[in-house]
């Protein structure tokens, strides 16, 4: 730990001190460039006591939110403005050495002498990260958008023809700081009005206590035609702190599984259930936590004990890692997966229809929105909440409302 820290100072060290040519370049004042120099270090010094003095037994808390989300705000711009002053650097170093021992230049330095325009691009390139983190922190983080998807399936019950799901996934109750805005994300969801209520996991980042002061919010949620269901996400185990013994965090466990209940969500714990209209069925299919990265709790043989390949079945399963490894190759032919848990990085760049890239997509292949194997489909949700990073940009919260339609998909 204190290696990998000792690490990480150095390079953002390295960092600074090219990003502060740029600065020394453009600049004229000795003022202004001494208060960036006492700035840049009282925030690098903020950054790293903070960081450093992480409680794991406390969790993530606003301190360290603050702190991550200062962290690349701060940081990433000053990479951008690091990497193109260093390229500046090679270029000169190339030069000098061309005019030094093939044009026989007798200037008096060796390297020439940096170029204010090649500093003045780099601080241009290096706000539009600054500006879209700060975005992402004052307003990206409760942009939600509503997203509609329709998906057919020729076996899909005549009865569910037209069947609506409204799926939300990572609430993450830990990291809220606006009431007025979850409140306003809760009546998005109730406009939907669909026929059932799906969540995904991570109803907390650690602690059940997190979710305590949002209750009585998420109790706001209208109970659809048939019903509200939910499963656990890797969060809610509590496998990320540091507990004072095993009986402590078995006891947040339950209390964790509890909270379901209190906002009257079913808690599918590797089990399914038959949702019933006009005499005809499909299978809610609820799987405890299975991470290719992160462990594994859930059973898909399990939750679907009973279930037949001809039953038509929607999984509900945290990480859509999951479906990948396991559900799409499954003999039991599962029609619908629902996931959540990469949030898309919080971070990436969205032309709905037209391209679609975050570094989310280098751990998982199924990262955000839909895709489909062989007539199976899995939909990876964006995430209600958001963790660690206390911002989003150009990944939006999303809530997600699928449609289910009899036929083939001619798209």
């Amino acid at each position: 730990m204190i290696l990998r820290f000792i690490i990480l100072a150095s390079i953002l060290f390295f960092v600074e001190i090219y990003a502060f040519q740029a600065f020394r370049t453009l600049l004229r004042s000795k003022w202004f460039l001494w208060a960036y120099v006492v700035i840049s270090l009282l925030l690098y010094v903020y950054i790293f006591y903070t960081i450093f003095n992480f409680d794991r037994k406390v969790g993530q808390t606003k301190n360290s939110l603050f702190a991550l989300g200062l962290l690349l705000t701060v940081y990433l711009p000053k990479i951008v403005l690091a990497t193109i002053m260093f390229g500046e650097d090679v270029f000169r170093l190339l030069s000098g050495v061309t005019n030094y021992f093939i044009e026989y230049d007798n200037r008096e330095s060796f390297f020439p002498s940096r170029r204010r325009f090649v500093s003045q691009v780099a601080l241009g390139l290096a706000a539009i990260p600054f500006l879209s983190l700060i975005y992402g922190v004052t307003k990206g983080k409760y942009n939600y958008k509503v997203i509609k998807q329709n998906l057919f399936f020729p076996d899909l019950p005549d009865a569910f023809d037209g069947f609506t799901i409204t799926h939300i996934s990572d609430i993450h109750s830990g990291s809220f700081d606006n009431a007025e805005k979850i409140n306003y994300a809760v009546d998005l969801i109730n406009e939907q009005q669909s026929d059932i209520l799906l969540f995904t996991g991570d109803i907390v980042n650690a602690k059940a206590e997190e979710m305590h002061p949002w209750i009585e919010t998420f109790n706001r949620l209208t109970k659809p035609a048939f019903g509200k269901y939910s499963i656990l996400g890797n969060h809610d185990y509590g496998a990320y702190l540091d507990w004072n013994s095993e009986e402590e965090k078995a006891k947040n466990f339950e209390e964790i599984k509890d909270l379901h209940r209190q906002i009257d969500f079913k808690l599918l714990l590797n089990e399914h259930v038959k949702i019933k209209k006009d005499n005809q069925e499909i299978a809610l299919v609820g799987v405890e936590n299975w991470g290719k990265h992160f462990g594994s709790m859930g059973d898909i043989n399990k939750a679907a004990d009973g279930l037949t390949k001809e039953d038509f079945k929607v999984v509900m399963s945290h990480d859509p890692s999951h479906w990948e490894e396991i559900v799409k190759h499954h003999e039991k032919h599962f029609h619908l997966t629902l996931s959540g848990h990469t949030h898309g990085m919080q971070f990436g760049i969205e032309i709905p229809g037209y391209f679609k890239w975050s570094l989310a997509q280098y751990m998982y292949k199924q990262w955000a929105g839909c895709y489909e194997h062989l007539g199976k489909y899995v939909y990876v949700n964006r995430g209600f909440g958001f963790h660690a990073y206390p911002g989003r940009v150009g990944i939006m919260p999303e809530i997600t409302v699928i449609r289910l339609k009899k036929g083939q998909n001619i798209a």
